[in-house]
């Protein structure tokens, strides 16, 4: 178990901040990394060709190592949806096949597959949200139309979980594509693109990866680099390190899924804070980031069931995040007594969404606590 990690982050004590599946807070050292990023600019005759590559590759690597893989199929990405659009654009869809999606998944995952469907002829398969798990459910919607399986390894509402190597196993035995949405859930727990072999794997890098907004992570398998990128810049390409010789154009890419990259990706203030984030995320380990945070919602879980309310169980989510439902409808005015009080988690669907992290206290589960109680 980590101990508190608090006086990390820019957090005044009388804020209880469970919403990290919404935003985390910036780390200190991320924020110090930015500003040193930002000021770097001020002498731009200090920035040299080599400033534009090699913080990029320090970050592909400490993302490699996040999700157990090899840098070289790492991309540098502004958001899920330019991730999704690199994968939709790569995978082979006819018309008549189908695009397997989950009831309610967030929309970055969805709005790429609606425009693939339109120019293909292929249709979109919805899985209902079940009453048990989502496994059995993906499982039995996979047959021998289905093109791809896009889905997340764990529901962005209340983060009931998705067995990735059961639904990999259906999915490469249908001869389609796995493209997995692991922005709920890079950075807080375990998962190895070894064991669940997707197509391409997309986050973002602002959540559960501490990292500043507008950046993301795709990771391409080994069969899928040497596609077709949804933009064409220069970085990417041969010898774009050498700028006295780029009027010599070339078709070759630089290696792996750096032709995925989005335009600027080399960002001054960008790469600093990713790197700030990934080395704290790497020396805390990710299986006890999952420890601790799963030791604070179960906590919540045990006291909000002792309330009547209906938190979903430990064995069907994830430990970093829960939805709890409440049986009677959400009491009017919650929300607005949480943020009265200071207290801040999401309501998504019918769920409170309660996300901590290595800062959360017991007087903050307390808090939520409390204020859920008095409104019921």
């Amino acid at each position: 178990m980590i101990p508190n990690q608090r006086s990390l982050f820019d957090l005044p004590d009388d804020v209880a901040y469970l919403n990290c599946a919404y935003l985390t807070p910036q780390l200190r050292a991320v924020t110090a990394a930015g500003r040193e990023g930002l000021a770097a600019k001020e002498h731009p005759w200090n920035v040299v060709p080599d400033d534009f590559f090699t913080p990029a590759e320090a970050v592909r690597e400490r993302f490699g190592r996040v999700i157990g893989a090899d840098p070289d199929g790492v991309a540098l990405i502004p958001s899920v949806s330019y991730g999704i659009s690199v994968a939709a654009a790569n995978v082979s869809i006819r018309a008549g096949q189908t695009v397997v999606v989950l009831a309610e998944q967030f929309p970055s995952n969805i709005y790429p597959w609606w425009r693939v469907a339109e120019l293909t002829g292929a249709d979109l398969v919805t899985v209902p949200r079940p009453t048990g798990a989502w496994t059995p459910a993906i499982l039995d919607a996979i047959d021998g139309r289905t093109a791809v399986v896009a889905v997340p390894e764990c529901h962005w509402t209340d983060g009931s979980l998705v067995d990735l190597v059961a639904v990999g196993e259906a999915t490469r035995g249908a001869g389609a594509a796995l493209v997995v949405d692991a922005s709920q859930s890079a950075g807080a727990r375990r998962l190895d693109v070894d064991t669940v072999r997707p197509d391409f794997l997309i986050t973002v890098g602002y959540k559960w990866l501490l990292g500043p907004y507008r950046t993301g992570y795709l990771w391409a398998a080994e069969d899928q680099r040497a596609g077709v990128p949804i933009e064409f810049g220069w970085l990417p390409r041969e010898g774009s390190s050498d700028f006295s010789r780029l009027v010599d154009y070339t078709t070759s890419f630089q290696p792996g899924a750096r032709r995925y990259d989005v335009g600027e990706f080399g960002d001054f203030i960008a790469m600093p804070m990713l790197r700030a984030a990934l080395d704290q995320l790497l020396d805390w380990g990710l299986d006890e980031i999952t420890a601790t945070l799963g030791a604070i919602n179960a906590t919540v879980e045990e006291e909000a069931a002792a309330l009547g309310l209906d938190p979903a169980p430990e064995a069907t989510r994830v430990a970093h995040m829960m939805g709890v439902r409440f049986p009677d409808g959400v009491p009017p005015g919650l929300m607005e007594d949480l943020q009265k009080a200071r207290v801040y988690v999401s309501m998504r669907g019918d769920s409170m969404r309660v996300a901590p992290h290595l800062f959360t206290t017991d007087a903050d589960v307390d808090r939520l606590l409390d204020v859920v109680a008095s409104a019921l």
